[in-house]
């Protein structure tokens, strides 16, 4: 009796091929499913096994770059910060530069702006669920540090904070004009300073 070969799949995580898929998206690569499969050794089933489809490996991807980005922001913001500086305002400021400035990010608004904006502004997406839970995480410490007592709830101030940055951010693909960061900023920082007067005399 002949004997069946049996098929052995690499070993790849999901995690490994939204880091790989991460890379392919700062680089300012198209997320290719069968470019990405070979590059890690798997078929293109197995890579949809492992992640899904397209759209969900994109979107893990953005998450998994955005959230870096929002690190590196509150890390150079550290260094830069007064003492009586709030951390979210320098944060997202940073953050907003940051975005502003990602060839890969620019490249996918570019190419794909109805996927884009889809992955991007989904309010049930992890992308801007993401990045609101990390903004109403830095508004909270602030609150703690600073006796802060904002007259809306956290949660809805950090969303807001986000769709503010979105529309200035992404204003290319919404409204047919230039991407703003220091409108993003300015008007950022007048919701800040009508909710806490102290931000007037904040470091630009």
């Amino acid at each position: 009796m002949a004997a069946v070969a049996v098929e052995t799949v690499p070993s790849v995580t999901a995690d490994q091929c939204v880091e790989v898929a991460a890379r392919w998206f700062l680089d300012g690569r198209r997320l290719d499913m069968q470019g990405l499969a070979d590059e890690l050794g798997v078929s293109r089933a197995t890579l949809f096994r492992r992640v899904g489809g397209r759209e969900e490996l994109l979107s893990r991807a953005l998450w998994q770059a955005t959230e870096r980005s929002i690190t590196v922001a509150a890390k150079r913001w550290e260094r830069e910060r007064g003492p009586r500086d709030l951390r979210t305002l320098g944060t997202v400021r940073h953050f907003n530069l940051i975005v502003s400035c990602s060839t890969g990010l620019r490249k996918l608004l570019d190419e794909e702006p109805i996927l884009a904006m889809r992955v991007l502004t989904d309010p049930r997406g992890r992308i801007q669920t993401g990045i609101v839970a990390r903004f109403e995480e830095l508004l909270r410490r602030d609150m703690t540090q600073f006796d802060l007592a904002p007259t809306i709830e956290p949660s809805a101030l950090a969303y807001a904070i986000v769709r503010i940055g979105e529309s200035f951010l992404y204003a290319d693909v919404l409204a047919a004009r230039r991407p703003d960061v220091a409108s993003a900023d300015r008007i950022q920082r007048a919701l800040f300073a009508g909710l806490w007067p102290e931000v007037g005399n904040q470091t630009p």
